[in-house]
Order: structure tokens, then C-alpha cells, then sequence
């Protein structure tokens, strides 16, 4: 069995892992992590857990989990998983962030925008992206995973047979996002309460989203360009989900049955990947789920591609494909224990 430790259980993405690894045929939950909740039974913060787990939340750190654990999952805001993971660290487990320190490899495009500083330069050569179906060979040698941010597996997926086949103006990129209330995580801050957000929608962090330049990293390895994209992402009133359309101009004139050919190639083995033929993706269709749908339409009018991308941003956004890295990482079939259509809670 393989022993897992998440520190940031009692947040939602945290919780989310639990409950998906706590299902896992292969793997033994020895430890939740969480300072705001120390000392308290799990299933006393999230009630779903009663006579599941009697496990205790505790107070520690990934150097004590290190020694105890084959994997160590990482559900934390930025700028914390560069201050404790080390080589040492690395040398007696694995990995898995969820957060956001060791994506971006560029050191100073990090802290340009997440407004802090990198504490660990030399680990981000070592940290994979751990967006499975890009990097999965790299993925599968890997000590320290960092797991892409939601808004990024949507849009990157939606977009990387377009990049790659060199089949768009690259200047043209627009994600136009829509997420879920979850994805902003646990926290009390006013613009999150219920009757804050329910019964209306809005942009926020217009030209500024950290996701950004995440995005552009992944699809710039694709086809070796450098460009930019314009990304703007909002709030829904709804607890899950991420629904990404894409816009970008063709460089040439192609039918919708050739491009679609394209896609279904780019992802003829990818599982957890589903290109939609008769209809357009819904939030509603991957709640619960570890799929990302795409769907696609041309405006010949305009000689412009829509991409309309769709996940259930706590999982394949977050804890689905951090199972997902974990089940590549120890050779397991990629999709044992996330293979699913489940409801929650929240």
C-alpha cells in the first residue's frame, strides 16, 4: 500500500484528495495535515466522514511526513511549499503540490506575480509539470510534481492540438473562464459569502489572473513561439466547475470535421480527455468527475475557432489529477481510483 500524508486537508481541494484517496484501492491515508484544525477528528470539520476516518488532524510538517509517508500531498496557498520542501525532503518521498510554487519555471515571472519570494530556485529545474497529458514521461520519473492550477488544465487542454499543429494565429488567444465559487478557495473573505454571489456573476482579476503566464509557459513548449494570451476569468454562483471558451483565428481555412480529426488524434489515448461530437461541454456533465470534455465550432464567417473546455475544477483540476500523478508516479493504471461519476456534498 502506498502511504499518503496531505497537509491542507481541511481546504476544499484538500478534502477532496481525502476523500478520493480514502477510496483508493492502493493507497493508506496515515495523516492529515492542518494547523487551523489541529487536535479535532476530520469527520468533526467535514461531517460527509463520519465512520470513515477517525483520523485526527494534526499539526505538522513535510519533513515529519517524510519519513512516514511514500507520497506527500501539498493542498496550500503560495508561497509556503518553497520555504519546506527540500532535496532532503525529496530523498525519502514524493511530491505532490497543489499549489502554485513550482510551476512557473521562469523565478522571477513567479514572483512578478504572485507578489512574494521564491525560496527554493534550484528545485524548480526539478519540479515537473504535472499536467498528465503533456508530461507524462517526465511525470513518471518524478520526486516533486507540481500540479497545474484549474483554470490552466482547462485552458491548456482546450488549446494544445490547436498550438502544436500550428493551426491558429498564436497572437489571437482569447480565454474567456467561468468557475465555480470552490475555486477560490475556504477562506472567509466578504466577496465569497452567499449573498455575495449568488444571483449574479462578474470578472475579476481582469489582465491580471496568476494563471496567465502558467498558460502560456505549457503552450509555448508546444510549438517553441513566444506569444501571449488575454485571459479573463469569472466568478459563478454555482460551488464547482470550470467552463473555458476559446477563441483564436486559423491560419488557414478548415473544416470542423478536419480539426476535430486533429483533436481526437492529439488525445486518441487519453482516458480522462472526451472530445464532444453532437454537443457542447456543461459544468454539469464533468461535476464529479476526473474528465475534461472539449467541444469545438468553427465561424467561418470570421475565420475564427471556438474551444469550449469543461471540468470539475477540484478534480481534474486539482485532486483528481493529483491521483492521477500519484498513480503514473508509482506505476499504477492511471486511472485506479478516479474513475468515476460521483455527487458531493460540496
Amino acid at each position: 500500500m502506498i502511504k499518503a500524508s496531505i497537509i491542507g486537508g481541511t481546504g476544499y481541494a484538500g478534502q477532496q484528495l481525502i476523500r478520493i484517496l480514502m477510496r483508493h484501492p492502493d493507497v493508506e491515508v496515515v495523516t492529515i495535515g492542518t494547523r487551523s484544525f489541529a487536535g479535532q477528528k476530520f469527520s468533526d470539520v467535514y461531517g460527509n466522514f463520519e465512520n470513515i476516518t477517525d483520523l485526527v488532524c494534526e499539526a505538522t510538517d513535510v519533513k515529519v511526513l517524510a519519513e512516514k509517508s511514500d507520497v506527500v500531498f501539498l493542498a496550500l496557498p503560495h508561497g509556503i511549499a518553497s520555504k519546506t520542501v527540500t532535496a532532503e525532503v525529496l530523498e525519502k518521498t514524493k511530491v505532490i503540490d497543489l499549489g502554485a510554487d513550482f510551476r512557473l519555471k521562469d523565478i522571477n515571472i513567479y514572483e512578478d506575480w504572485y507578489k512574494t519570494e521564491h525560496f527554493n530556485h534550484p528545485l524548480l529545474n526539478e519540479a515537473i509539470y504535472g499536467l498528465c497529458e503533456l508530461h507524462r514521461d517526465e511525470i513518471k520519473k518524478a520526486q516533486l510534481i507540481s500540479n497545474p492550477g484549474c483554470y490552466t488544465t482547462c485552458s491548456i487542454l482546450s488549446l494544445a492540438p490547436l498550438i502544436k499543429n500550428n493551426l491558429i494565429d498564436t497572437g489571437s488567444i482569447i480565454v474567456d473562464a467561468k468557475s465555480g465559487v470552490t475555486g477560490a478557495g475556504r477562506g472567509t473573505i466578504t466577496e465569497l459569502m452567499y449573498s455575495e454571489c449568488n444571483e449574479t456573476i462578474k470578472a475579476y482579476k481582469i489582465g491580471s489572473h496568476r494563471h496567465t503566464p502558467e498558460i502560456e509557459q505549457e503552450l509555448r513548449l508546444l510549438n517553441g513561439q513566444d506569444f501571449n494570451i488575454l485571459f479573463t476569468p469569472h466568478l459563478v454562483p454555482m460551488n464547482r466547475g470550470i467552463l473555458a471558451l476559446s477563441y483564436a483565428k486559423l491560419t488557414a481555412e478548415r473544416s470542423l470535421e478536419e480539426v476535430k480529426a486533429i483533436y481526437r488524434d492529439f488525445y486518441h489515448d487519453e482516458y480522462f480527455v472526451r472530445i464532444l461530437e453532437n454537443r457542447m461541454p456543461e459544468t454539469r456533465w464533468v461535476k464529479g468527475t476526473n474528465y475534461c470534455d472539449i467541444g469545438l465550432t468553427i465561424d467561418s464567417r470570421t475565420n475564427h475557432i471556438i474551444v469550449v473546455g469543461a471540468i470539475d475544477n477540484l478534480i481534474k483540476g486539482a485532486a483528481g489529477q493529483a491521483v492521477q500523478n500519484m498513480n503514473i508516479c508509482f506505476g499504477l493504471a492511471e486511472k485506479t481510483g478516479i474513475d468515476f461519476i460521483a455527487d458531493f456534498p460540496i
